[in-house]
């Protein structure tokens, strides 16, 4: 019986410890995250309308500061509003500029302000497995 309740106490411990809300940090890279796979996705699907092929680049780093004008720029462009793609992915580069401006403004902390690093990303690196070697 001691053993039961001590496990019912160790259950109910963990279940508090991972139900805990995102933090700011969590919240803005994961949505960078979403918003850089969606707009790789569009940029490669063949049923979209031509005119995604003129999008301003969108590859996001939550730690450059000019992330900021990044998003700016991409919810701004005047093309493609008749495609409900691109309408969607502006949605999320609002809400992601909202999030980084309002709600976490004193949570980040920029890394650098390399605009050109936005425009040109650079590649994670291979990772060789120990037999290759």
């Amino acid at each position: 019986m001691k053993m039961l309740l001590l496990l019912v106490a160790l259950l109910s411990a963990a279940l508090p410890a991972s139900a805990a809300p995102p933090t700011c940090y969590s919240r803005v890279l994961s949505l960078s995250k979403e918003i850089t796979q969606s707009f790789k996705e569009l940029q490669t699907s063949k049923t979209v309308d031509s005119c995604v092929g003129t999008l301003p680049r969108l590859y996001l780093d939550i730690h450059n500061y000019c992330v900021l004008a990044k998003l700016r720029d991409f919810v701004a462009y005047p093309g493609c509003d008749r495609v409900l793609e691109v309408n969607e992915l502006k949605e999320k580069a609002r809400s992601l500029y909202t999030i980084l401006i309002s709600y976490c403004r004193r949570d980040l902390v920029f890394l650098t302000d390399d605009c050109n690093a936005l425009e040109i990303p650079v590649s994670p690196p291979i990772e060789h497995s120990i037999t290759e070697s």
